[in-house]
Parts: structure tokens; C-alpha cells; sequence
């Protein structure tokens, strides 16, 4: 059976930090806008602030769907499954906002990733997650799939770039500086990284 919990520490901090992969869940408040849905992975990019707040990094792709729904609106969910031990699913419902590269606390918040290269990766911004409903249920259908490690696709695709050829990469994306929906995504000109 489900259980609520009033903060992410002890046990849920645990399993929620050793995970290798979590989803996250977005959509627009237009009743015929697209709801998205993202796996997140590379190892250390997801951090747990305090006891009800998260943060993941956001690394350059093909969309910015997330960004754009935080920004319209900010309700975003988060989940872990366990593929490996006990059956567990672990769902935090809160409300999210991307703090983006020229943002005063963004170079606070990257000192919560130290076990990753976010520049990298292509970095955009830092999700900040505040917890509203932490939940999790049994997770008995969930399979057992064994990690094997993370790929290197992404940082050997977005290590040669550098702010300007970064921009250009964005710029040129369907669907980064606006959404599938038209809300407004990453901002561009993409600010220089200041690190």
C-alpha cells in the first residue's frame, strides 16, 4: 500500500539518491496541450536540497518541453522506480522552475553536482523542484533490470561545444526556444556560461 510522506530524508533520501534513472512529468495548462514526459539519467546530476526541495541539471537536447511547462506553469512530478531490490515507486508532485545560467543562484545551486562535468553535457539550467506530495506505492509490476553503466553519447556529442556553437545548436532546434504547444522555452541568446 502507498504511503505519504511530510519530507525526503532517511530511507526515501537513500533510495531516491541511488537511482539510476528517474522520469519526470510536465504539461501545459491548455487542455489540448502536449503533456511530456523525460527520463533523466548521468550520474550526479540530481541532487536533494533539503528535505523538500531537488534539483537536476539540464543538459542541451532536442527539446525544452520541461522548461516550458515550468515556466507557463510550474507543476511538475518526479518519479523513481526500483529495478533492482525491493519493488518501490516513488513519486514527488511539487512545483518546478528552471534557474537558468545568468541567474544569481545558479552557481550556488551547481555546487550541489559535484560528481559531474555539467559543461560537458551543454548545461541550460538547473531544475529546482519544492516538494508538495511525496508518495510512494509497491511497484510489484516494475521489472528487474540490471544497470550496466551510464553511456558516453551525450557527453561525447556536447563536450566540442562551447557557448557560442551551443547557442547556434539551440537556435537552429525546432523546438527549444519554443515549445510543441508555442509556450516560451529556453531563453535565447543563451546566456554565457560564467564558470
Amino acid at each position: 500500500m502507498g504511503k505519504t510522506y511530510e519530507r525526503i530524508d532517511g530511507r526515501l533520501r537513500t533510495f531516491i539518491e541511488e537511482q539510476p534513472v528517474f522520469f519526470t512529468a510536465t504539461a501545459p495548462l491548455s487542455a489540448d496541450g502536449t503533456v511530456n514526459l523525460s527520463p533523466k539519467g548521468l550520474k550526479g546530476s540530481f541532487a536533494v536540497l533539503d528535505d523538500l526541495t531537488v534539483a537536476y541539471l539540464d543538459f542541451a537536447g532536442s527539446n525544452a518541453e520541461t522548461v516550458a511547462h515550468l515556466r507557463e506553469n510550474g507543476r511538475i512530478t518526479l518519479m523513481w522506480c526500483a529495478f533492482q531490490g525491493p519493488p518501490n515507486i516513488v513519486r514527488v508532485h511539487g512545483r518546478g522552475e528552471p534557474v537558468f545560467r545568468d541567474d544569481p543562484r545558479f552557481k550556488e545551486l551547481l555546487a550541489h553536482f559535484p560528481g559531474i562535468d555539467p559543461w560537458t553535457h551543454g548545461l541550460r539550467a538547473v531544475v529546482v523542484v519544492r516538494a508538495e506530495l511525496i508518495r510512494d506505492t509497491c511497484g510489484y509490476a516494475v521489472p528487474y533490470m540490471a544497470y550496466e553503466g551510464e553511456r558516453d553519447l551525450h557527453e561525447r556529442r556536447f563536450a566540442r561545444e562551447d557557448d557560442t556553437s551551443l547557442d547556434a545548436y539551440f537556435t537552429k532546434k525546432e523546438h527549444i526556444a519554443t515549445s510543441m504547444d508555442g509556450l516560451p522555452g529556453l531563453p535565447l541568446p543563451l546566456p554565457p556560461s560564467s564558470m
